[in-house]
């Protein structure tokens, strides 16, 4: 009994988000037929150009940062937080890790420990400003993470000027923090052959970040008394969990993992921080970690395929198709994933009274 209902547990979990990209292809299908384009050959376009060993490479490198975003949000959802302010988080943590970088000369190990350490306590702080708020002011972490961002987007712009913290570029109206030396850039991995572009060395500690996350929300007390308090802050209480302190915890790694956010990019490639400087990554994860369901190999899936479709968007324009197609697959992704998941659960909650009812008439236990 209990392998069946384990298969059908994993066949449902699965089916949220299958139907939500199909809903998602529906809309984009009857958008490029109304724009009087083939959605069967805008897809196989897509497919091709994916399909080249460079655009696996920037694929890969966009997921890498695209998934750290989506567990820094996932921390909260999982203790009922929704921390929207990972974007404000990773960038002014990517600022100042940028030029505590550029400012020293240190051997490699050190160099690169002192920039991630600045990232996460950056973005860590700043978190739980939201976390403080709302444990012993009661503001929702909504409002205040929106505030936030703002306020760290006013910040940046602030700092980021010459004779603070950015210098100018030669030969360009670009200005930025000073270059990272060679010591704290990560090297790049030849992972795929011919693509004449490394994958970011970074992508090594977005997949361990996967794996803490994992043991920590699902192995460990502390991982269990952060969902049971997400669940029911009141039953957490009487099982003796201090929910004040787990809200500013939670808002503190949710924080600390959204400061590494800007690493793949800024250690790989960029090596300063600059007016060009990726920005909305914040808000990426959030989609990302709905459509994974928080889940860490869902939410790496969930990465890849929205870095497969903003790669691959960029032959539309060359082939006379408006990229903007996919710009509305993932804006119909996020909204139906939500009601995807509402049916499957509703769907569930049938299957268990049918089950339990048929295990009460039949003289069987309900808890089989």
């Amino acid at each position: 009994m209990k392998p069946a209902l384990d298969v059908r547990r994993v066949a449902l979990t699965a089916l949220a988000p299958a139907l939500a990209l199909l809903i998602a292809l529906g809309v984009s299908a009857v958008a490029l037929v109304a724009s009087g384009h083939s959605p069967l050959a805008t897809m196989q376009q897509m497919l091709g150009y994916a399909a080249l060993p460079r655009t696996q490479v920037l694929i890969i490198n966009t997921a890498s940062y695209y998934y750290l975003a989506a567990v820094a949000v996932a921390i909260g959802f999982r203790m009922n937080l929704f921390n929207i302010g990972v974007d404000g988080q990773y960038r002014l943590a990517a600022l100042l890790a940028a030029a505590a970088g550029g400012a020293v000369h240190l051997p490699r190990p050190l160099h690169l420990l002192l920039i991630v350490t600045v990232a996460v306590a950056v973005g860590g702080m700043w978190a739980a400003i939201a976390g403080l708020l709302k444990a012993y002011r009661g503001v929702s972490e909504v409002i205040s993470t929106i505030m936030l961002n703002a306020i760290s987007t006013a910040l940046i712009a602030y700092l980021l000027t010459p004779g603070r913290l950015a210098v100018a570029t030669q030969g360009s109206n670009n200005i930025g923090t000073p270059p990272i030396p060679a010591s704290g850039q990560v090297p790049g991995i030849d992972l795929i052959p011919g693509a004449g572009t490394p994958v970011f060395g970074f992508v090594v500690v977005s997949v361990l970040v996967g794996v803490a996350y994992a043991v920590l929300l699902d192995r460990t007390r502390f991982g269990f008394d952060l969902r049971a308090t997400g669940r029911s802050a009141p039953a957490a209480v009487a099982s003796g969990v201090n929910v004040k302190k787990m809200v500013v915890v939670a808002m503190l790694l949710s924080g600390g993992c959204a400061g590494l956010v800007g690493m793949p990019q800024l250690l790989g490639a960029s090596y300063s921080y600059s007016l060009d400087f990726p920005t909305g990554i914040g808000f990426t994860g959030i989609a990302i970690a709905l459509l994974g369901r928080n889940h860490p190999v869902g939410i790496a899936l969930g990465a890849l395929l929205w870095s497969f479709l903003d790669q691959s968007s960029q032959i539309l324009d060359l082939e006379g198709v408006p990229k903007e197609v996919v710009t509305i697959m993932q804006g119909s992704t996020v909204l139906s994933v939500v009601v995807a998941y509402e049916l499957v659960r509703r769907y569930s909650q049938v299957l268990e009274r049918r089950r339990v009812g048929a295990a009460l008439s039949g003289g069987e236990p309900a808890c089989a």
